[in-house]
């Protein structure tokens, strides 16, 4: 990248999991340091995740620039602990969602808290899959174990956020493409972990992406998307890493992302956000 271009980044935004941690889930020394400087020099930094908020505030509470975050692959927007907006899952279309999966095997998560309370409403307290169960456990205490998710969604004052579900990666294709075949009118988002044969499955209002509420924050600042340099390692980064002025893909992202022609970063264990932030960013400020 040129310099020309390098100084016309204004915003970094980031996917958590899988880009700005490491294996161990830690931002290393050198990413914190590039991220301060980058935001030293006036670069505005976002974070940008399918996490709700108590998990990404974990993440934000490390860095010294309070960055604003973009939980629930764009369903809320956080700023200065405050929502900024908010674009939840009709409840009917939920409770459909919900019925449909529990038929076919699935344990759904209702997700709900449009001021970041993160509240996750489940059926049963054991999941058939270990990747839910340790989500699960992971989250206590926001969970909420209920009779039946149906009449939650019904009764609640607040349409939910999202529903979720995990398991194999064979398991998630499969119930994606049902979800998918049905009247629905629902945006169903992906993670993949293909190492360990896991995968997530985000169902979120039709509108809902990364890169929507990435143009929501830019407009909001008086930006333009092209000053944006977005990383991520993940099919629900996808649409936000090809809508910016550059996107660039982690080397540990699942091998279908390194072919859509974006720069392709060292993974998350060796530094890869320092690495782009350090060539593309502040090289051009120096």
């Amino acid at each position: 990248m040129s310099s020309s271009r390098s100084r016309a980044i204004r915003l970094l935004a980031l996917d958590i999991d899988g880009t700005l941690l490491n294996s161990r889930k830690e931002i290393s020394p050198r990413n914190h340091a590039a991220l301060a400087a980058a935001w030293t020099a006036g670069v505005r930094i976002a974070l940008v995740t399918g996490r709700r908020y108590p998990a990404a505030r974990k993440i934000a509470d490390l860095l010294p620039m309070n960055p604003p975050l973009i939980l629930h692959n764009g369903g809320l927007v956080m700023e200065n602990s405050t929502a900024i907006r908010v674009s939840p899952l009709d409840r009917a279309t939920a409770i459909a969602v919900v019925a449909f999966a529990k038929v076919l095997g699935a344990d759904p998560v209702v997700h709900y808290g449009h001021r970041g309370e993160g509240l996750l409403y489940v059926e049963t307290a054991s999941p058939s899959h270990t990747l839910l169960a340790y989500y699960l456990s992971r989250s206590h205490p926001d969970v909420r174990v209920v009779q039946n998710l149906e009449t939650i969604l019904a009764a609640e004052s607040e349409d939910p956020l999202q529903v979720m579900f995990g398991g194999s990666m064979s398991e998630m294709e499969g119930l994606a493409a049902a979800i998918g075949s049905q009247p629905f009118g629902v945006s169903a988002l992906r993670t993949t972990y293909p190492r360990d044969d896991l995968s997530l499955l985000d169902v979120v209002a039709p509108s809902v992406d990364k890169s929507e509420a990435l143009g929501f924050l830019c407009a909001r600042w008086g930006m333009g998307i092209g000053e944006v340099l977005a990383i991520g390692d993940n099919w629900n980064d996808q649409r936000m890493l090809l809508s910016v002025g550059m996107g660039c893909v982690m080397r540990n992202a699942d091998p279908g992302l390194h072919s859509l022609g974006l720069e392709v970063v060292p993974d998350n264990d060796e530094d890869g956000v320092a690495y782009a932030v350090e060539r593309f960013v502040l090289a051009g400020l120096s």
